[in-house]
């Protein structure tokens, strides 16, 4: 049947409006979008920033290590140990000698952080389990600034060895303050230590630190 052209456009809109309606998408509710103030975005730079990493301890200078003999650490064992280390000190160091490391005491460890000639600490750091330090004093005679203390090295084969370690601090004061530190911190593993039943009972704290001395004068 003929048709007019107005009424085959009107019938081709008609059915073209219709295709539309059922390829068309049914609208969603859009989902809530937070958006956050210039403030509270953390721009990424594409060199990454190297933080400082701060550590609290006393600033000292590692004397070094020596093996020591005997089970038994009565008050003026570390004498002869220090002086050995002290002489190889004097031995290589300027007229004004740097710190060169810091010494953290914590309840259960001692962290030995070595310094960089810049003064900062760097990643090489030596740590001392306290249940494993058998002695330690603040007072020497060959100088009232060097702290230290004797600690039970396990070897590979689990032998060990008993290591006297000594640090050179920058008055007697700080030397006392790491003694006191350190028997704050052997308490405090003892406690824990006997709340774990390693160690016994009937054991008390001033029984097991008898060795240790804190150079209260």
């Amino acid at each position: 049947m003929w048709q007019p052209a107005t009424e085959r456009l009107q019938h081709f809109q008609t059915m073209l409006k219709t295709k539309l309606n059922v390829l068309t998408l049914r609208k969603e509710p859009l989902p809530t979008v937070i958006f956050h103030e210039p403030e509270a975005i953390e721009l990424c730079t594409t060199t990454p920033l190297m933080r400082t990493r701060t550590h609290t301890g006393c600033k000292v200078t590692y004397l070094g290590k020596v093996s020591t003999t005997g089970m038994q650490f009565l008050s003026g064992c570390t004498e002869k140990p220090v002086i050995e280390l002290w002489k190889k000190h004097t031995l290589a160091r300027e007229d004004i000698y740097p710190a060169n490391a810091l010494l953290e005491i914590r309840p259960f460890q001692v962290w030995l952080h070595h310094l960089d000639l810049k003064g900062e600490a760097t990643v090489h750091m030596d740590t001392f389990q306290v249940a494993r330090i058998a002695y330690c004093t603040a007072d020497h005679n060959i100088s009232p600034n060097i702290f230290a203390w004797v600690y039970r090295e396990i070897n590979d084969d689990l032998s060990y060895q008993m290591d006297c370690h000594a640090v050179e601090c920058e008055s007697k004061l700080e030397a006392k303050k790491l003694a006191h530190a350190m028997m704050e911190a052997f308490k405090k593993t003892f406690h824990s230590m006997k709340s774990d039943g390693r160690i016994h009972r009937n054991s008390s704290s001033e029984e097991v630190s008898h060795e240790f001395e804190s150079d209260d004068g």
